[in-house]
């Protein structure tokens, strides 16, 4: 009887084991540059795709190098969406021609970027209402600032560029990924919402960062980021003292970090201001969780 019931065990696991896989083989394949990619296209994609980051958790986009194991799993996917992150620079024609039947998607597309660690050039056409599009090699120009996916508006047009993708892939589930479109758009509206209600009174206040990555959150509410580091590097001895003079005179006293960069220069400028350092980072997971805390923080530190 034992051998009876353990042989019934092993059936019904093998069953349940070629299920899962077959349950995952009728995913579509997809990756993604970055992290906070991932979370938009599970939002539009949900139970239909198998998303994958290249960028992994903790490093930088600036500097990644994809691992040979990621190199050899995009020979089964069907979609690479791209964002402009410097790090494609160098491997983004390699990762085409890993798998040349993959569709390449440039996600900022439609997107009038910003200088890296300046203001938009064109406010009037900022946010959801952009008309004027980027296509072609705005994603490899190094002075452009890529971070577009820390604005809840700009975030909406890549949703859209990552459906229209969705549905050539897979036209089966065409009106499902709309419908998750839709629903995910309004998530983003209420999000949108709600920072500008957090950070309500704010406008025109300054806050410092090591590294501006929140060029496009700023110009969304009405803020502008003072950056530490120049062009990518820790400033010298006259710049930094000339930081610490511009944190004086805007009243800071919280310089933001993120966990990919050193923390040298900032910890530096905060014991010269009498302030502290804050984490804040723009490439954590749960993008929707990420903005409302990193607000929250915007709003403790702007007084």
């Amino acid at each position: 009887m034992n051998r009876t019931f353990f042989n019934f065990l092993s059936i019904i696991c093998m069953l349940f084991g070629f299920a899962s896989t077959a349950a995952a083989d009728d995913k579509l394949p997809v990756f993604v540059s970055i992290v906070p990619q991932k979370f938009f296209v599970q939002q539009i994609g949900k139970d239909l795709v198998d998303v994958q980051a290249m960028v992994q958790p903790g490093a930088s986009p600036a500097t990644y190098e994809p691992k040979p194991r990621q190199m050899a799993a995009l020979s089964k996917a069907k979609i690479y969406f791209s964002i402009g992150v410097p790090f494609e620079n160098v491997w983004l024609n390699k990762i085409a021609a890993a798998n040349p039947q993959m569709s390449l998607v440039h996600t900022d597309d439609g997107i009038e970027k910003i200088a890296m660690g300046g203001h938009h050039h064109h406010d009037d056409h900022a946010g959801k209402d952009q008309e004027e599009k980027h296509h072609g090699d705005d994603h490899e120009h190094a002075g452009l600032d890529p971070h577009i996916w820390l604005s809840p508006p700009l975030v909406e047009v890549q949703a859209r560029t990552i459906t229209t993708a969705l549905q050539t892939a897979d036209p089966a589930h065409r009106d499902l990924y709309d419908a998750n479109f839709r629903d995910f758009v309004g998530r983003i509206d209420q999000l949108d919402n709600e920072l500008r209600q957090t950070l309500a009174g704010k406008s025109g206040m300054s806050f410092m960062v090591f590294h501006p990555a929140w060029g496009y959150f700023a110009h969304a509410y009405g803020l502008r980021q003072l950056p530490v580091e120049v062009e990518g590097k820790d400033p010298k001895p006259a710049q930094l003292q000339a930081l610490i003079e511009n944190a004086r005179e805007h009243d800071i006293r919280v310089v933001f970090v993120q966990p990919q960069f050193s923390t040298k220069s900032a910890e530096l400028i905060a014991r010269e201001i009498g302030g502290q350092v804050v984490a804040a980072n723009p490439l954590a997971e749960d993008w929707m969780a990420n903005l409302r805390q990193v607000a929250d923080k915007f709003k403790a530190a702007l007084k």
